[in-house]
């Protein structure tokens, strides 16, 4: 369905007063779409619709009628639009005589020069000079009623179908008497058209009588001269000589002669000056009406230092129509000074449009302004390429300030630089701050200006691109749009020539202006990656690109950051409907930069759990656990769900596992993030204190007491260190671990059987290695102590006495097993069994074997082995 039009409304008219049938153009909007859309124009409350001609959908030409207010608006009604509305007003003044030097406010028709006296180039009278009455007689009062009261006594159709091709105005060529006297005369008597006959008679003879009225003046001298003369000659014939005949003749014709040069002499003077009156008077009536013309270079030069550029259109397309093809020199030397003054005003138009920075408005403004003026070239695409390359310059100046701020930086000191290097800002507050580029506010609304000291540079730095490129494409991109559809050259969107040639230029322009926007994006992109990912550029592109100084890389916390700005950056552009060919690179380097993003928290994760080990502090709960496996295993929740927005996808977004490579990395770093945390229990429970790496650790000002919580309990054995590890490592097998790679499938990771089999296997090898470290600690005294226990005394199993009691050696293999008992009980319920058992074993063992090694007992020796073993099994039991 085709939407309404606009109504009507007039913004200027020109001139704004005069009196009546004073010629007057109209400009506005929305004028109606052609003659036929135009049904009404009234002026100071007068009806004009009679003599308006409709230029265009901006302009109306038309002569102001007898109207019955002083001043006024225009009103224009249409078709399309309805009655519409006027900003401006027209002052109707009463009409007094103006002289030739008189200055007058009303614009008077230019026409053709002609000289009076010898009657050439004659124009056409003006409609003021019309006569109101030809024919003499009272004209019929419905010629006052309105225009459309007349066209309901004497329909327009049917008088124009009763006389094609004819006309009521008796100044036209086809004039119709028939016609004017239907319109003018339809209830006349027959006697007063009698008397309007007479009257037309009287008029014709007037004319006739005024070509011989010189003559009939100048009869009576005519007849005195010719008397005067016949006495002449009558008197020469009566005197009869010829001596006096012609002397007489002589004397005759020298007193003419005198006459004649004395009448010259007298009158040269007159003559002199009344030629010289004409030529001025001519020369005057010259300037009078062609003042426009030879006011018209100063008028441009006032107006352009005014900004009246308006004033200047119109009043060059006047000029142009009026005199753009004159013969006269005169005409041809001030139009060819018009002319500089408009070429000056091209350039300087042309100037303003190219200048940056400027709104869309403007440049919609300059552009119609040249298009007006006829400018060469296409103004339009000048200036989208001049906006481009803004914008790139813009871009690339960003760059260059903060590489330089940031190389500043380390040789100027500022109190911010004090603060910890690895400060990081909640990723919540970072989503409400960054949400307010879709309302087109400042990255950092409701942030305090401490943030910038805190942010790394490259981190401020991707916000004020990001930032540059939204606020500017916009603007560019609409830039593009209205000089495709044409609406950079009419705002009523009329078809016209320039509308068609600008389409046509754009259709031929659409890969050069596609080329702009992927330069623009390929800009975005490459700077982005210079300061976040320098090692995604050719080698070529670092120089342009990049020069940042690297010392430490940004944390995954920073790298959400910039990732939820790229991506709230990319929400803009695609709301400019921008194809998506176009910002796929932009998708591209979301995907790189998630990607990175995930490989650097999980890194600076594995140094996070490195750091664990400082913070053992040897204390066991019930279950014989310390605070290190839940504070392992909530270091890895917390990373993951920093990864969150990471890895869920927005429309359009890929998978950062979609690549096998990808996969395969953050598989290894997550097993080693497990291998990290293992060889951390390792380490705490196989080396002493002074002996743990604390190289690595970072110095907190604000934790003073950063490692006094690993000396908190100097009493722990090291076997007690490795009871602890022990029943720390079965709960990571049976709980921690498992819990882990729920969390890790939950956020989508791949290859979770695999990072789980590998964590366990080695968490099973290293549970085994310190198991086998206790017992060796442990059961190794106490088997070494029953050989030298045994044959203490010199004690011989061929020889011995009737045994008493239970002998010492077996009673201290007792106690020591006992021993080992409640120190495992101590730590872990669970371990007892699995301790117990393995002590217990190897004792048994030990005694068997040095039994064996016997080769003969006595009577009394022999008594000693099953009682020794009946003990030893009574042991076991009561273990």
């Amino acid at each position: 369905m085709s939407r309404a039009r606009q109504p009507p409304l007039v913004t200027g008219i020109s001139p704004n007063e005069g009196i009546s049938w004073t010629k007057v153009t109209i400009r506005g909007e929305n004028l109606g779409t052609g003659p036929t859309d135009l049904i009404g124009l009234t002026i100071c409350g007068h009806n004009c619709l009679l003599t308006a001609e409709w230029m265009s959908a901006s302009k109306i030409v038309c002569r102001v009628g007898q109207a019955k207010n002083d001043k006024g608006d225009i009103i224009v009604t249409t078709k399309s639009g309805g009655k519409g509305t006027s900003t401006v007003s027209f002052k109707l003044l009463k009409p007094e005589k103006i002289g030739i030097l008189d200055q007058s406010a009303v614009w008077v028709d230019e026409m053709n020069y002609y000289d009076m006296r010898t009657d050439r180039n004659k124009g056409i009278p003006p409609l003021s000079l019309r006569p109101a009455n030809p024919l003499g007689i009272e004209i019929d009062n419905r010629v006052h009623l309105t225009y459309e009261h007349q066209r309901g006594i004497f329909p327009q159709k049917d008088l124009e179908a009763l006389f094609p091709g004819m006309s009521a105005d008796f100044t036209s060529e086809n004039f119709s008497a028939a016609w004017y006297l239907i319109e003018n005369h339809s209830t006349t008597s027959f006697d007063q058209l009698k008397m309007a006959v007479v009257n037309l008679k009287k008029q014709a003879n007037k004319k006739n009588e005024g070509s011989l009225a010189y003559v009939k003046g100048g009869l009576s001298t005519f007849f005195e001269a010719q008397d005067a003369l016949s006495a002449i000659h009558q008197k020469l014939e009566a005197d009869g000589t010829e001596k006096v005949e012609g002397s007489m003749t002589q004397k005759l014709e020298n007193v003419l002669n005198r006459a004649s040069n004395t009448a010259d002499t007298l009158f040269q003077e007159v003559l002199g000056r009344k030629d010289k009156a004409d030529s001025t008077r001519n020369a005057l009536n010259v300037l009078q009406r062609f003042k426009f013309l030879f006011n018209l270079p100063l008028n441009i030069e006032r107006n352009i230092q005014k900004g009246d550029y308006d004033v200047v259109i119109n009043d060059y397309e006047k000029a142009k129509s009026l005199f753009g093809k004159t013969e006269v020199q005169v005409f041809k030397k001030y139009y060819a000074e018009v002319e500089t003054r408009i070429e000056a005003l091209r350039e300087l138009l042309l100037d303003k449009l190219l200048e940056t920075p400027s709104t869309l408005h403007d440049q919609k403004r300059y552009i119609r302004y040249l298009s007006d003026l006829h400018a060469p070239g296409d103004p339009a695409w000048q200036c989208i390429g001049a906006q481009h390359q803004w914008i790139l310059q813009l871009m690339h100046n960003c760059k260059e300030s903060y590489v330089k701020e940031q190389k500043g930086s380390s040789v100027l000191h500022s109190p911010m630089l004090d603060l910890d290097s690895d400060v990081r800002p909640s990723p919540i507050g970072h989503l409400s701050q960054t949400a307010s580029l879709k309302r087109g506010s400042s990255f950092q609304s409701g942030r305090d200006d401490a943030w910038r000291y805190k942010a790394p540079q490259q981190v401020v730095f991707v916000e004020k691109l990001t930032k540059l490129v939204v606020s500017q494409l916009p603007n560019f991109w609409k830039l593009w749009i209205s000089y495709v559809n044409g609406s950079l050259f009419s705002e009523t969107a009329e078809k016209s020539g320039q509308m068609e040639r600008s389409k046509k230029n754009a259709r031929q322009r659409q890969n050069d202006f596609k080329k702009m926007i992927q330069e623009v994006m390929h800009s975005l992109v490459k700077l982005i990656r210079g300061a976040l990912l320098p090692f995604s550029l050719r080698e070529g592109e670092s120089r342009q690109y990049g020069g940042w100084e690297t010392k430490s890389e940004l944390s995954g916390q920073w790298l959400t950051h910039v990732i939820q700005t790229v991506r709230l950056s990319y929400e803009s552009l695609t709301a400019l409907e921008i194809p998506n060919d176009m910002l796929q690179i932009i998708q591209d380097l979301i995907l790189d930069l998630r990607v990175h993003c995930i490989i650097v928290t999980l890194q600076h994760t594995a140094e996070d759990i490195k750091r664990l080990a400082e913070k053992e502090d040897w204390v066991v709960d019930n279950e014989g656990l310390t605070s290190l496996p839940s504070q392992f295993e909530q270091c890895i929740i917390h990373a993951l769900q920093s990864l969150k927005t990471v890895l869920d996808c927005k429309p359009g977004e890929a998978s950062v596992f979609q690549q096998q490579k990808t996969q395969e990395d953050v598989c290894q770093l997550s097993i080693g993030i497990m291998q990290v945390f293992i060889d951390c229990l390792e380490q705490l429970s196989t080396k002493p204190d002074g002996d743990i790496d604390t190289a690595h650790l970072s110095v907190d000002v604000s934790s003073p007491d950063l490692f006094g919580s690993i000396h908190e309990d100097s009493s722990l054995s090291s076997e007690q260190r490795l009871l602890i590890t022990l029943s720390n490592c079965r709960y990571l097998e049976r709980h921690t671990f498992l819990n882990i790679a729920e969390h890790f499938e939950k956020h989508g990771f791949q290859g979770v059987e695999k990072i789980t089999q590998v964590s366990m296997e080695s968490l099973k090898e290293l549970d085994q290695r310190l198991f086998e470290m206790y017992i060796e600690f442990k059961a190794d005294p106490i088997v070494g102590s029953l050989e030298p226990g045994i044959y203490a005394g010199y004690f011989d199993w061929k020889d011995c006495l009737v045994p008493a009691g239970v002998r010492n050696y077996l009673k201290e293999a007792l106690v020591n097993i006992i021993a080992v008992h409640a120190e495992v009980f101590t730590i872990s319920k669970d371990l007892v069994p699995r301790v117990m058992s393995r002590v217990v074993e190897a004792v048994s063992e030990e005694l068997s074997r040095l039994m064996q090694c016997v080769s003969s007992f006595s009577k009394n020796g022999a008594l000693q082995v099953p009682e020794y073993f009946s003990r030893e099994r009574c042991n076991l039991c009561i273990c």
